[in-house]
């Protein structure tokens, strides 16, 4: 005997309403397991009132201001009239017997002696001594008229003799003295060639020609 299937019993009809109802079922499941809280039980504390201390605030001393300065007073300025005549007078005599017909010597001032210039020769001055025509024309001068003595030819002595001089006010040289020589001949050759040079300009110190201590190589060589 075969059963027919009717509306009533046929579960197909319905199958979409259930699928629903349980989905809707397990969300809730799910959402009621995560939040769910469980607490442990223990024994109950008494969390009775603690006292808390307080520091016993200190008072605070008043703040003691130093009183300001006084006022600075300027010191008033009096300004007495240039008519006012002074209340100093001087009560003297003058034992002279002069008349209208006193002559009377004409005042001359004593004479004032020059001061005598200081002929100690400056070191450094303004404007050094140059020669008169530059240094260019005293070699040439030097080249000319130095005379190279034989004798340091033959014992073959070259070098440097420092000859120290004085360049005065009108451009003479004086006053000649080596510092270091090389042989008696070469130094007194040294010294007159020097001496015989043609006049400088002399140094200046303030705008005022002085006298100027120098000092210079007078070079021998054989070369």
């Amino acid at each position: 005997m075969e059963a027919k299937k009717t509306s009533p019993f046929n579960l197909e009809t319905k199958r979409g309403l259930h699928l629903s109802i349980g989905l809707v079922i397990s969300v809730a499941i799910v959402t009621l397991a995560f939040e769910w809280k469980s607490y442990e039980r223990g024994p109950i504390v008494d969390l009775g009132t603690q006292e808390i201390e307080f520091d016993e605030q200190k008072p605070i001393p008043a703040t003691i201001q130093n009183p300001p300065p006084p006022p600075i007073t300027l010191p008033k300025i009096v300004e007495i009239p240039n008519e006012e005549e002074p209340d100093i007078y001087l009560d003297f005599t003058l034992d002279i017997d002069i008349d209208e017909e006193t002559a009377i010597a004409e005042y001359v001032p004593a004479e004032i002696p020059e001061e005598q210039p200081d002929d100690t020769p400056f070191i450094f001055v303004e404007e050094d001594p140059a020669p008169a025509d530059g240094m260019k024309s005293f070699y040439t001068y030097l080249s000319k008229n130095l005379n190279y003595p034989q004798k340091a030819i033959r014992n073959n002595i070259e070098g440097k003799v420092y000859v120290q001089f004085v360049v005065n006010t009108d451009g003479s040289i004086t006053d000649l003295k080596v510092l270091k020589g090389i042989s008696p001949e070469c130094d007194q050759e040294a010294m007159r060639v020097l001496a015989n040079a043609p006049k400088w300009k002399p140094g200046k110190q303030r705008g005022r020609a002085v006298r100027v201590q120098m000092s210079m190589p007078i070079v021998f060589s054989l070369q």
